[in-house]
């Protein structure tokens, strides 16, 4: 449908748009402070010799010590989360492991440590926690590590008593509980999903230092669960129906109204997220799964279903996620994620080793179909090479590209730019800031997608920069 220009309500005042920023630094700055000494992890800034991988790390550490048997640990509960320590023998082929338990769920390796960082705002109801792609493998994003986006905290709810309302313009108005809703045949889908907001911080100039903080806000997850249109088709939906209203279950009741044709083309309701049940954060135990579309519209902990002949207005599409004009006007409606890409290695706050060879790599995804081509720029945009995708490469699904680069020690400035298969191109933020102006200290808020800007600086250090 057409995008709908309409006057925004009252925006956020200058001072609480400052001081969310101020927040996000600060937060970033501590994660930083944490990961700096740590030489396993990319934004590690000690001396480059000593940038090691774990186990060469605790052995030298082991050695140093004079150990015979096993290397003293400090209590388990320093172990990253969702991992169990354990201790470390010197030689793993010639001592026993750790037994297997009767019942179990399994964790990760003591020696991995990435985590979701929330970049703290008033409120850790109303926050989100960002994911790290810079430490990303492949397109899929652990569940335990897939952004979050709550507006009043994550819900809890019994699926034995959760269920979802049908009622409107329909036929006959039905209620589903989960049974019901498992009872119909499933279906699952790899895609992405996007916080709109991802970004926010970056349209008047580079302010977050890591990709984590500039574009964390979206993962990929295998989804799987039912066809919304077999649950509107149960409950007849009437010929004059246009829209239907979302509704979750948490204490913010969030709500967005969807247009019909697309509910009925690829919307789907999720109860099941990387072959097990959605995580709670995630929904639990049913979400609203909109392809490709902004992710407040993904609507979380699904209860209701209302059909109409028109959109509701609902706060989260009025006064909330629009885009401004440079004429004071704002755009409605505007649901789509288009086409986007992101270098995530190397990137904000890394180091590189020295002249010599490396593997630029990143992210692209768009909200409009699949990522067709991925072009690698090292020079500001002056010159590009084309990137290869890696396999596999789905619609509205993130793609992983690749682009070997011998760096010669001189000051670069590294862009990715990407075309979806219906011929969009990743603007730069020049032209984007030209459509959609900048208001405020912020600039604009929502749907950035510019061609991302890293400076990598004679002595390796990576920054964001805006180069256009």
């Amino acid at each position: 449908m057409e995008n709908k220009p309409v006057e925004p309500a009252a925006a956020t005042s200058p001072q609480a748009q400052r001081s969310r920023v101020e927040t996000l630094l600060e937060a970033e700055a501590r994660q930083l402070a944490h990961d700096r000494p740590d030489p396993a992890s990319p934004y590690f800034a000690g001396d480059p010799k000593a940038r090691v991988d774990r186990r060469r790390f605790l052995a030298a550490s082991l050695a140093a010590a004079g150990a015979a048997g096993v290397l003293a640990r400090p209590a388990r509960a320093a172990a990253p989360l969702g991992a169990v320590e354990h201790d470390v023998p010197p030689d793993a082929s010639k001592a026993q492991g750790y037994p297997l338990e009767d019942t179990s769920y399994g964790s990760r390796s003591q020696f991995e440590t990435e985590v979701r960082t929330r970049f703290k705002t008033a409120t850790p109801q109303s926050s989100w926690t960002f994911t790290p792609l810079q430490n990303g493998l492949g397109i899929i994003t652990p569940s335990g590590l897939h952004f979050e986006r709550s507006h009043a905290g994550t819900a809890v709810i019994d699926p034995t008593k959760h269920a979802v309302y049908v009622h409107g313009l329909v036929r006959e108005p039905k209620k589903f509980s989960m049974r019901d809703i498992k009872r119909f045949p499933s279906m699952s889908r790899i895609m992405f999903i996007e916080c709109s907001g991802n970004g926010l911080t970056e349209w008047s100039k580079p302010t977050l230092r890591t990709v984590q903080g500039t574009h964390g806000l979206t993962s990929t997850s295998e989804w799987t669960g039912v066809p919304l249109s077999t649950i509107l088709n149960e409950a007849g939906v009437r010929g004059n129906a246009r829209w239907l209203l979302a509704e979750g279950g948490d204490g913010a009741a969030m709500t967005r109204s969807i247009p019909i044709p697309k509910a009925m083309k690829d919307c789907f309701l999720a109860y099941g997220q990387n072959g097990e049940a959605i995580r709670p954060e995630q929904g639990y135990p049913l979400r609203l799964v909109v392809p490709g579309f902004e992710g407040n519209m993904n609507i979380k902990w699904l209860r209701r279903l209302e059909v109409s002949d028109a959109p509701f207005m609902t706060r989260e599409e009025t006064s909330k996620y629009t885009d401004l004009r440079p004429n004071g006007k704002a755009v409605q409606f505007s649901f789509e994620m288009e086409a986007k890409s992101v270098i995530t290695f190397p990137s904000g706050e890394m180091t590189l080793d020295g002249p010599g060879f490396y593997e630029i790599t990143g992210l692209a995804w768009s909200g409009r179909g699949t990522v067709k081509r991925v072009d690698v720029s090292t020079d500001g945009g002056k010159t590009w090479r084309q990137a290869a995708l890696q396999s596999p490469a789905l619609p509205i699904c993130h793609t992983r590209f690749r682009l070997p680069w011998q760096w010669d020690g001189k000051t670069a400035i590294l862009q990715s730019r990407c075309m979806d298969d219906t011929g969009y191109v990743q603007p730069t933020l020049g032209q984007v800031i030209a459509l959609r102006g900048l208001d405020g200290p912020l600039g604009s808020i929502y749907h950035l997608n510019a061609i991302q800007s890293w400076q990598v600086a004679s002595d390796g250090k990576v920054s964001n920069v805006h180069d256009y």
